[in-house]
């Protein structure tokens, strides 16, 4: 599925009727997601965050930006945060098979649509942008609504300035966190001093009498800030009695939350107060959080080859997430809010799986058997890892059991994925074949899905085959671990043989429907070759675990 995120910001924070009005038009459009509506009083700005195929976010969008405008009067507007506009931002991330270049057309698409039909100025920024000093947000927005009047740079679209509405800027860009670090103090100066101390733009250099210096053209020189990719100012926020610096990382990956956050602290200690805690607005990227779980488990001297859950739960505690109210990660992290559906079977119980497979219905099967098998074997090797990682006697091993704690969990998570997949895969193939057959067109319609649907309800259980051999492998590291776990890891490699045989037989009966020759011969090669390596290997560890619980 083609998916792209739109994160559009209105100014317009404190009235739940405009701020319901302007999402509506959002959820109005099929096909568009509301994924988060995150207003904030002192702001006076309202972000939201959508997803869906780009042509439906885009017309979503442009509804949303029309709405604004009618129903939010600029020349009246007043908040903490920057602003220049009804809508002040809409930018478009890539996510799901769209690329950066998909997300610059819908925002210059978008864009012109704006300025042509609502007569509302737009400024290009990010990716989107056609003047690379507006790649910046800051630049495009500097001097807000009250300088819009009198800028001398013309808009890329529509005319200079729309009295009500301001001006909009649209882009394109990779996945922004905006992420606020709660001081305490009530002081904004302070606030705006560590901001300056870790934004990429940094603050003006100061002699030792705390004048700024200038350079031969009169300009501040700047002393650069601790992180790339991070912007930053500080304000105080009435509702929460407390100055907070408010950062957008651009890119996680080269500047992290937990960087930021202890960062923030090294510098709100030189200054007299504490980080307290943090707060996400809007959504954040799954791989955000665990990186920064991972940041703290790796200080507390612990394994990172535990459960998500538990990954997230330590950014969490790590960040202070939860100081101003409960963080609740399947609402904040966007891929829990967009992935929940397709888990009908591994979100049911031990008890309510076992009875719903018990039932007269194929699906489940021995498919999403045989990839629980896997991820069972999985589960086992990653438990042996934590039982072995820092233990005393075990100081050689800690780093091999991390690897397998963390390669396992991986591979537990892909195998309960296709637990699911693999029974959508045999009620897609049922379905295909209850299409209607009146007309010639509709039988060819009826083969061309028929011969898909079985093609997938093929490789998805040879695809649990050809895991299983990495499971096995870290079954038998698993081995080398404490001894006194290592029944759990010859039933790792049980499970992962077991899942092996349950996945090949799963193959051999969709196989021979499988229509394209070619394709048939390709399948069943690689089908036997994993099962001929799970046989070998699973064979190999179970005797070697054999041997030793024998031996005591």
């Amino acid at each position: 599925m083609r998916l792209i995120e739109c994160v559009p910001n209105f100014s317009e924070g404190r009235d739940p009727a405009v701020i319901e009005a302007i999402v509506g038009e959002l959820a109005g459009v099929e096909g568009v997601q509301v994924l988060d509506v995150d207003p904030g009083q002192a702001t006076n700005r309202t972000v939201v965050t959508v997803v869906g195929e780009p042509a439906a976010v885009e017309e979503a969008a442009f509804r949303a930006i029309e709405r604004a405008a009618e129903l939010i009067d600029m020349s009246h507007h007043q908040g903490e945060h920057p602003r220049m506009g009804a809508t002040d931002v809409c930018p478009f991330v890539p996510l799901e098979d769209v690329t950066m270049d998909d997300c610059v057309a819908v925002a210059r698409r978008l864009g012109e649509r704006v300025g042509s039909e609502l007569g509302i100025p737009v400024y290009l920024y990010g990716a989107a942008a056609r003047d690379p000093e507006r790649e910046s947000l800051s630049v495009v927005r500097r001097g807000e609504y009250e300088g819009l009047a009198d800028r001398d740079d013309p808009p890329d679209f529509g005319p200079s300035f729309h009295p009500r509405a301001g001006a909009t800027a649209i882009g394109a860009r990779p996945f922004l966190i905006a992420y606020n670090l709660n001081l305490s103090t009530g002081e904004k100066r302070i606030a705006t001093a560590i901001a300056g101390a870790l934004r990429e733009s940094g603050r003006p250099r100061r002699d030792e009498d705390g004048q700024i210096i200038r350079d031969a053209g009169g300009q501040p020189e700047r002393e650069p800030g601790r992180f790339k990719e991070c912007q930053g100012v500080g304000w105080y926020i009435e509702e929460y009695g407390r100055a907070q610096v408010s950062l957008n990382l651009t890119d996680f990956r080269v500047t992290s939350l937990a960087d930021v956050f202890d960062a923030a602290g090294e510098e709100a200690a030189r200054l007299g107060v504490r980080v307290t805690g943090s707060e996400l607005v809007g959504l954040v990227p799954k791989a955000a959080l665990l990186a920064a779980g991972d940041h703290y488990l790796a200080r507390q001297g612990q394994t990172a080859g535990v459960p998500e859950s538990q990954r997230i739960h330590a950014a969490v505690l790590g960040l202070g997430l939860g100081e101003l109210g409960p963080f609740r990660p399947e609402d904040k992290v966007i891929e829990y809010r967009y992935e929940r559906a397709g888990r009908e079977l591994v979100e049911l119980s031990v008890q309510g799986f076992a009875d719903e497979l018990s039932t007269r219905s194929p699906a489940p099967g021995g498919g999403s058997v045989a990839a629980l098998a896997g991820a069972l074997s999985a589960a086992l090797s990653s438990m042996v890892a934590a039982l072995t990682h820092g233990r005393r006697g075990f100081e050689d091993r800690t780093s091999e059991m991390e690897r397998v704690g963390i390669e396992a969990q991986q591979l537990k998570d892909w195998f309960l994925q296709a637990v699911d997949r693999d029974a959508a895969a045999f009620s897609a193939l049922m379905a295909a074949s209850r299409l209607p057959t009146g007309t010639p067109a509709e039988q060819a319609h009826r083969t061309d899905v028929q011969a898909a649907a079985q093609l997938e309800a093929t490789l998805v259980p040879l695809e649990v085959l050809q895991r299983c051999p990495a499971a096995i492998d870290l079954a038998a590291a698993a081995a080398t671990g404490n001894p006194n776990a290592l029944s759990d890891a010859g039933a790792a490699a049980a499970c992962a043989l077991a899942a092996a045989e349950a996945a090949s037989l799963n193959v051999l009966i969709n196989l021979s429907e499988v229509s394209d020759p070619e394709r048939r011969e390709q399948i069943r090669a690689d089908h036997e070759a994993a099962l001929l390596l799970c046989r070998e290997k699973g064979g190999q560890v179970l005797a070697t675990v054999g041997r030793a619980l024998t031996d005591t």
